[in-house]
């Protein structure tokens, strides 16, 4: 490397740094002409959300097919800088980078229970020979078994190591560009400790780096508690981008508790004294299929003394077939009180890896007992009958009084008393939660709020060391099973989240960190001297080590700004009319703000904007 002390037009002498070929910081100018993006300016039809649309307009990504995406060079510019950050934590935490293939034979997932416990999700496909292989949805097994195959001894631990590789998952309705796709990259990790006490360490590690890269990246988030799912594992807890369009809900109170919707536990009420209450009777309630009509006529026909009826006193009993990842089904019924219904999510996390859906006309055929829209616990249960099985809500304590149906057509039962006249089969936590809820810690009234998973991390225990056979010996020479944490966070999907925080109607807006280039330098006027300036610029802010993207083309003014505002980089150098006062135009993308700057302070103004 050579130092040369440089007099030029921006304010004097300056030291320049000229690297030999092959040496690290030589620049190169990109230039927008020769750029392989084109930008679009009209949304994709298949836009939901900004990010997705902002994106593809952008020239970052290409769709190729539902739920799958080509990178352009921008885009995999960000993702780039997004990958490099984790990288830096990884290695703070004390993690090891490893890759394994994203086609995987059957045997380990098999034997993990996951080859089935999938389901459709699952992209199965076979070889030449017939062998039966998938496409990586995740790696816990090959972690595993690596492990497994190279370590013995509790001398070797703990380790922790981590990947960014593509998955592949075969969803029933990929959506939102890139924050729900069949292929994402994701860079996940996995600790491997001798005993519990080994793992909850850790397990506050990689939090602590999950904290740090966040922070990073500038995402509003929340960590809540969450579901381990098929996963399995004990503790487990979710990185939250607050996000309006995100398609996740969680839950927080002012006392500092959090939640993904999922993992809200219903605190059950006390029993309820029932002597005074009379016995149950049966009312004829014509027309009344729906919680709205039963309460209709139930103020009409059957008024009470002390208040009106309302939905909160009926019991409504909802009727669905589960599927197991093999294929055989079997009815439930859930009641729950008349004014909640059943959170989709939160009966897929209670059921997984099992699968529901509601009844049709041919399943109530099959089960003749049940009689659509006037269905009560009478016909219901396991040593019922009719063999359904019956799970309750956790408000449905002994003692509760409900109207709910009688088992007859147009017809329900009033007085109803559970543990009095009827005992479920069980308990499911699975109706919906809502605004002032009271939180199950008692913190206070929980707030919903819309947001993303941008990452998950696991205390696994040991369900997948115990399925794959990874033990070592401890200090006395005992063969221990190993337990291990897992810790996920979806690059791809990041780069959408923080997308979808920072964008504006006018297009992206990338903090400096991730920007492709932080700066965007463009001419607006068509005289020589103003180009020159304009490489000249481009030469001193690349040579301090700033990105930069030179936008040379013989454009229009208006084309080059909406250009400008729609890639979102966050400075914009303008060398137009002003420059025949010694004047260029430095505009913020993030704030807006534009002000001039004297040719001889651009490149000071420049690298303080961009952090440099």
């Amino acid at each position: 490397m050579v130092v040369v002390l440089v007099h030029d037009r921006f304010g004097g002498n300056r030291a320049v740094e000229f690297f030999r070929p092959g040496q690290e910081g030589t620049s190169v100018i990109t230039r927008l002409s020769q750029l392989f993006v084109r930008t679009l300016r009209d949304d994709p039809a298949d836009a939901e959300v900004a990010s997705h649309r902002w994106l593809v307009r952008a020239g970052y990504i290409r769709r190729v097919a539902p739920g799958v995406y080509s990178w352009l060079p921008l885009g995999l510019k960000v993702m780039q800088k997004v990958e490099a950050i984790f990288r830096e934590e990884m290695e703070t935490a004390g993690a090891q980078e490893v890759r394994f293939p994203a086609l995987l034979p059957r045997d380990p997932y098999e034997a993990t229970n996951r080859w089935t416990e999938y389901g459709e999700n699952l992209f199965r496909l076979q070889d030449r020979r017939g062998n039966d292989m998938l496409l990586g949805p995740t790696h816990e097994e090959m972690f595993t078994l690596l492990v497994g195959d190279l370590y013995s001894s509790y001398k070797d631990l703990p380790l922790r190591l981590y990947q960014i590789q593509t998955k592949y998952r075969d969803e029933a309705r990929p959506r939102a560009g890139l924050l729900r796709g069949r292929e994402f990259v994701m860079k996940d990790a996995y600790s491997f400790d001798v005993d519990d006490e080994g793992l909850k360490a850790s397990y506050q590690i990689f939090r602590d780096a999950y904290i740090r890269i966040f922070d990073r990246l500038g995402l509003e988030y929340v960590i809540v508690k969450a579901t381990s799912g098929a996963m399995g594992g004990s503790e487990s807890e979710e990185f939250q981008a607050v996000l309006s369009a995100g398609e996740d809900s969680f839950v927080r109170s002012p006392g500092g508790y959090a939640a993904n919707v999922e993992a809200v536990t219903v605190t059950p009420p006390p029993a309820v004294a029932f002597e005074d209450v009379p016995d149950a009777v049966v009312v004829d309630t014509p027309g009344t299929p729906t919680i709205a009509s039963l309460v209709e006529v139930l103020n009409t026909n059957h008024p009470r003394g002390d208040r009106e009826w309302d939905a909160a006193d009926t019991l409504k009993n909802v009727v669905l077939k589960v599927t197991e990842p093999d294929g055989s089904t079997w009815p439930l019924v859930i009641g729950l009180p008349g004014n909640r219904e059943v959170d989709a999510r939160r009966l897929s996390a209670a059921l997984a890896p099992a699968e529901a859906a509601p009844f049709e006309e041919a399943d109530f055929a099959a089960h003749p007992s049940l009689i659509k829209g006037y269905i009560g616990p009478g016909a219901l249960g396991e040593k019922s009958p009719s063999k359904v099985r019956y799970l309750v809500d956790p408000r449905v304590v002994t003692g509760t009084e409900w109207v709910t149906g009688a088992d007859q057509q147009d017809c329900h039962v009033m007085h109803l008393v559970a543990g009095r006249d009827f005992t479920p089969d069980g308990v499911i936590d699975v109706a919906e939660v809502r605004e002032g809820d009271p939180a199950p810690d008692g913190s206070g009234p929980l707030t919903v709020e819309r947001g993303m998973e941008v990452g998950h991390i696991f205390q696994l225990g040991r369900k997948y060391a115990e399925a794959l056979g990874l033990k070592v010996l401890d200090r006395n020479g005992k063969l221990v099973t190993v337990t291990m944490g897992s810790y996920g966070i979806g690059v791809s999907r990041l780069v959408a989240a923080v997308a979808e925080t920072t964008c504006d109607d006018k297009g992206l807006a990338w903090p400096v960190e991730l920007a492709p280039y932080q700066v965007q330098v463009m001419v607006t006027g068509k005289g020589q001297e103003m180009f020159q300036a304009a490489e000249d610029l481009v030469e001193a802010l690349s040579e301090l080590g700033i990105d930069v993207l030179y936008d040379d083309r013989k454009a229009s003014p208006g084309v080059k700004f909406t250009d400008a505002e729609l890639l979102g980089m966050p400075v914009a150098v303008v060398v137009g009319r002003g420059l025949a006062n010694g004047l260029v135009e430095v505009r913020n993308r993030r704030t807006g703000e534009k002000r001039e700057v004297p040719v001889a302070d651009v490149v000071a103004t420049v690298r303080e904007l961009v952090g440099g």
